[in-house]
């Protein structure tokens, strides 16, 4: 099985809607952020819901910025979005000195048994502490996390070596952002999964996965954080332009045959992948598309793949040429443009679903060299 489908089959199973891996900074926080909340936009999230998660993530993606400072193992940074039973999880993972685990791990002990009304008390108090030390607040980041949505705070610490510990917070909260916690099967939290899904994400380079509906307004979050991360890493600009404009490209192509989300859910979610592995981005995405397309689809591609750079120019100028406000033309455009800027083949695969769809998937390389 292909990486993507091997991607997607985990992101399903684990109903996982997005993760990220890598360094967690200022300015890349933002766009994590906007995605996050575009998403709860569509869900079933009430407003004062949205507040309260969107205030635990504001304050979990601080907790990694800070505490994830040992250089060469801060891209273990991971941030996972999911579903879960009756609402949705938020979950981090970043790398501590194994000093700082006896002492992380007591003030979340701490705050564990701290009612509501504790909570909001505690809080106060550490307000008004001028002591609090810059790494994390004495924990007030933790305790404003716990008082934001009222329940119990999921952690545990992974030993990575003799000096360095991977540590994972995650809450689980309903629709209206209330804490959601298993009192009758209260069984210690395992962030095994967590670790398991980093070490999948390392091991195949990949740094961003979106698995859910792809409105217009997460495409373009997902394309500003891209945006901005790429901003951050020293890259070339040529590279950069390239890679965005056939994100842009490919996310506006699984927008264009998207059949709705009740559909997608049903049948299967869109996907969004990006990897970098020594120097060379690779961009996938995967969408439904109806059986009744299947054939031009598979011809068009065929087509582009058998085009050198020249003749894929030509071919981009002719179907410009006949493009009109009222019909589609060849609407291949963007296919084209993809595998012009990448200077690669488009690869893809369609496979059959049901009588009504089949599952699209298409990967593009993007090298360094400026074509």
């Amino acid at each position: 099985m292909d990486l993507i489908s091997r991607m997607r089959n985990k992101m399903q199973r684990e109903n996982l809607l997005f993760v990220y891996r890598g360094l967690v900074t200022t300015g890349n926080s933002v766009p994590l952020l906007m995605l996050i909340e575009k998403e709860m936009e569509n869900a079933e999230y009430g407003l004062i819901g949205r507040k309260r998660l969107f205030m635990f993530v504001v304050e979990s993606l601080q907790n990694v910025s800070k505490h994830g400072d040992q250089d060469e193992l801060t891209n273990m940074s991971l941030v996972a979005y999911s579903k879960a039973n009756g609402g949705y999880t938020v979950t981090t993972g970043n790398v501590i000195s194994s000093d700082q685990v006896i002492d992380l791990r007591r003030r979340l002990e701490e705050i564990n048994r701290l009612n509501p009304d504790e909570i909001r008390s505690v809080y106060r108090q550490m307000l008004g502490n001028s002591a609090l030390s810059s790494k994390g607040g004495a924990g007030l980041g933790l305790i404003e996390m716990a008082k934001k949505t009222g329940n119990k705070l999921d952690y545990d610490f992974l030993e990575l070596n003799k000096k360095s510990s991977y540590f994972i917070l995650s809450k689980t909260v309903d629709t209206e952002g209330i804490g959601i916690h298993d009192k009758e099967n209260d069984k210690p939290f395992s962030g095994g999964k967590i670790s398991v899904l980093e070490r999948m994400l390392a091991k195949h380079s990949i740094y961003l996965i979106w698995s859910g509906h792809l409105s217009p307004d997460v495409g373009k979050e997902v394309i500003a954080f891209t945006e901005k991360k790429l901003s951050e890493q020293d890259i070339e600009q040529s590279l950069r332009k390239r890679v965005f404009a056939i994100l842009v490209e490919m996310i506006e192509n699984v927008a264009k045959y998207s059949p709705g989300r009740e559909d997608e859910e049903k049948y299967g979610m869109p996907v969004a992948m990006l990897r970098y592995k020594y120097g060379r981005y690779y961009i996938s995405t995967g969408n439904l598309i109806r059986n009744s397309k299947t054939d031009l689809l598979k011809g068009k591609m065929d087509i582009i793949n058998s085009l050198d750079s020249g003749e894929l120019r030509e071919h981009f100028r002719k179907s410009l040429s006949v493009q009109t406000d009222e019909v589609e033309s060849t609407g291949n455009m963007g296919l084209i443009d993809m595998a012009w800027k990448s200077g690669n083949k488009l690869h893809y695969q369609l496979r059959p679903v049901n009588d009504t769809y089949s599952y699209f998937t298409i990967t593009t390389r993007v090298d360094s060299q400026v074509l």
